[in-house]
This record gives C-alpha cells, structure tokens and sequence, in this order.
C-alpha cells in the first residue's frame, strides 16, 4: 500500500461540485492499493499515519503527531500511485488493484486511522474528484507499506 501524506492547514475534496470532504489542520492522504495487499497492511499504514511526528513542537521541531495538534485526516483514493513509470511515457497499472479488491482496503485503512482515535474525512472511492489542499511547509511524506511474507 502507498500513501503520500501532505501536512496541511486545510483541504477539501470535491465531486460533481459538491464538497464531500474537508478538514483543517493535519493530513491529506492519498492512499493506493497494490497487488498483494493485505487487510494488515491496510491496519499498519493506518497505525503508522496515525503516529507521523511531523508536527513541529515549541522548539520547531517535527515533534507531534496528529492527536498532540488536534488534527485530522482527508483519505482519498488514489488509484495512480500504482503506477509504473518505468517503461516509456506511459504509466503502467499491473501493480493496482481494481475497485472491487481496493476498496475494502482502503475503507479498512480508514477504519484503522479511526481506531487510533483519529477524526477522518474521506472522498468517494472509484469518483472522479476534485482536491484542494494547502500544503502547511511544505511537509510530503511518501509511505510504502509492503505486505510481510
């Protein structure tokens, strides 16, 4: 599972115009599924968003995680961070999962960050989706969650 993680002051996710999604200060994640995902690694990428000390404390250090600042999380599905740029100008998708083996993965790492406490915002899963976001730093993490034999 991947995730790319943006500490953010607010961001909002919309579809067909209508706004779905929308938080204040703490993280947007974009979050994609790849072959060999387990429901585990879902919990795991959860736990480790949950946790990112890359808030910075009194001294400006990346110190606090989100329950320290009171933040919370927009998780958006994002299909595209499967893909392979490797071979020529085309992205390849071998690695993604589709929709029907995705989207429980994705809804379980929700689940996960809100069983660490965290409030979670979500986008529509499968929709096109229109994202707005201020990227407080900026501050982007890329997480790479491989399923363990």
């Amino acid at each position: 599972m991947k995730a790319v993680v943006q500490r953010v002051s607010r961001a909002a996710v919309r579809v067909e115009g209508r706004t779905v999604g929308e938080i204040g200060r703490g993280f947007l994640v974009l979050v994609g599924a790849e072959a060999g995902d387990a429901p585990e690694t879902a919990d795991e990428a959860g736990r480790k968003v949950a946790g990112l000390r890359v808030f910075e404390d009194e001294t400006g250090r990346m110190n606090l995680a989100l329950a320290d600042v009171g933040g919370a999380v927009l998780a958006v599905s994002q299909f595209t961070l499967a893909a392979d740029l490797s071979r020529g100008r085309r992205p390849g998708f071998e690695r993604a999962l589709g929709g029907p083996e995705a989207e429980p993965l994705y809804e379980r790492f929700v689940g996960a960050l809100r069983a660490e406490g965290v409030r979670v915002e979500t986008g529509v899963f499968g929709a096109t989706m229109e994202v707005e976001l201020v990227n407080d730093g900026p501050a982007t993490f890329l997480l790479d969650v491989a399923r363990r034999p």
